[in-house]
């Protein structure tokens, strides 16, 4: 079994208020979620209307298809007009047997 998460960092320069950012990080999410099958999140920022931290989880029987997935969804995020992506960080879970 192989685990991973992609850790995104956001800039949402258009959002004038809390509810403005809500929309864009739920667009982001739900599509990644039913596109990707990634488990999906807002991690960071919470208060705060031009900035997001956005957390994507995937488990899969081989790196290969973690990493494939992953590099899907990064892809993804990079191509949403609304967001400047500041920071990506990915992070591997170790199978200690």
């Amino acid at each position: 079994m192989h685990v991973a998460a992609l850790e995104v960092e956001l800039h949402i320069a258009a959002s004038g208020s809390l509810k403005d950012k809500r929309a864009v990080v739920r667009h982001v999410v739900e599509v990644a979620r039913r596109r990707f099958g990634v488990s999906a999140s807002e991690i960071a920022h919470h208060d705060r209307w031009q900035r997001a931290g956005l957390g994507f989880a995937f488990v899969a029987p081989t790196a290969g298809r973690v990493t494939e997935v992953l590099d899907q969804v990064e892809r993804f995020v990079w191509s949403q007009p609304e967001v400047e992506v500041l920071s990506v960080a990915r992070h591997w879970l170790d199978d200690d047997g």
